[in-house]
């Protein structure tokens, strides 16, 4: 019979095998950022177990941006939220998951990255789609996702609303009348980015997919650029990515340092490259000079800047009863 281990020893083997047990963190996302995360994770994995020696496990969640915040709010185990308006993360802040001031615990907003949206068309562009204007017109079928559960859709909504107030006589009533016409060019609503994607590529629906300029990027990779061509309208709106710990999930299961870790890695040299590689625009100077080419310069504006802030802009809006709901029923 082999001699028991005194209980002192037995006591100490296990806190070392706690210790040094693989730590896992759930990452929460919206649709199109699957690519990017892809090829970030094993880059800070790598970084963080040559700095401390730990091994992390990464498992990720993708859907509607909307949707994902909701599904942590009714209990999945998110340790970080990667989302792509603040609106989103305001939702688990407003639930008590997180401090009301998130936004300000990481630099830029906790914002890391940005994108623009842009227009993906046909090769050739057989619709002659330059502008927004071009949208509006009879025969263009736009495919764009749901504004009430999709962050993609939701900006292109609202791209579309501020440059119709920038344009010269532009006016309130003059962008709704817009936005009205455009959405009566959307033949269906998906739920998400990626499912607009697949509806546009797939489906082989649509003569323009309104998205994110890394989508954009991501499917000309995967399926060619022999199919369409990316058009750069002349003003987009600036796409903000934020990104916070899920306090609640991180001091429950003691992953807060790793949790952290791997957001403030996102702001990395490497973290930022990374980004640029998948045509998001990254924050980091350097990083952005150096892939400033593949970056058309483009017009932008803040939707804190058109619409007072995303609290009013998803009352007006996007609550139920909201502008979109009357532009989209009348159809």
């Amino acid at each position: 019979m082999k001699p028991r281990l005194p209980l002192t020893a037995l006591l100490l083997s296990l806190a070392s095998t706690s210790v040094f047990a693989d730590a896992q963190l759930l990452n929460v996302s919206y649709d199109v950022m699957r690519d990017f995360y892809k090829d970030y994770n094993p880059v800070f994995q790598k970084a963080y177990k040559a700095k401390t020696g730990e091994t992390v496990t990464l498992q990720q969640s993708h859907g509607g941006s909307s949707k994902q915040a909701l599904s942590v709010v009714n209990g999945l185990p998110a340790d970080v939220i990667t989302m792509n308006q603040a609106t989103d993360i305001d939702l688990l802040a407003d639930k008590g998951l997180i401090p009301a001031t998130w936004a300000k615990r990481l630099p830029n907003d906790s914002v890391p990255f940005n994108s623009i949206t842009v227009f993906l068309v046909r090769k050739g562009n057989p619709k002659a789609i330059r502008d927004w204007n071009d949208l509006a017109k009879p025969g263009v079928q736009v495919i764009v996702p749901n504004p009430k559960t999709s962050g993609n859709g939701r900006y292109t909504y609202l791209a579309a609303w501020g440059q119709a107030l920038k344009q010269p006589g532009g006016s309130e009533a003059k962008a709704r009348d817009f936005v009205g016409r455009l959405f009566k060019n959307v033949p269906v609503l998906d739920t998400g980015g990626r499912a607009a994607t697949t509806t546009f590529i797939q489906r082989q629906t649509g003569d323009v997919l309104v998205t994110f300029e890394n989508e954009a990027e991501m499917i000309a990779r995967e399926f060619g650029r022999g199919g369409f061509d990316i058009v750069y309208p002349k003003v987009s709106v600036l796409a903000e990515n934020p990104v916070a710990v899920v306090d609640k999930v991180v001091d429950k299961k003691g992953t807060r340092k790793e949790a952290d870790a791997y957001l403030n890695y996102l702001w990395s040299v490497e973290g930022q490259t990374v980004a640029a590689q998948n045509y998001l625009r990254p924050q980091n100077a350097q990083v952005a000079a150096k892939y400033a080419a593949q970056f058309p310069p483009v017009k932008t504006f803040r939707v804190t800047q058109v619409f007072g802030s995303w609290k009013t802009a998803m009352k007006t809006h996007f609550a139920d009863g909201g502008v979109f709901d009357q532009i989209y029923t009348k159809k």
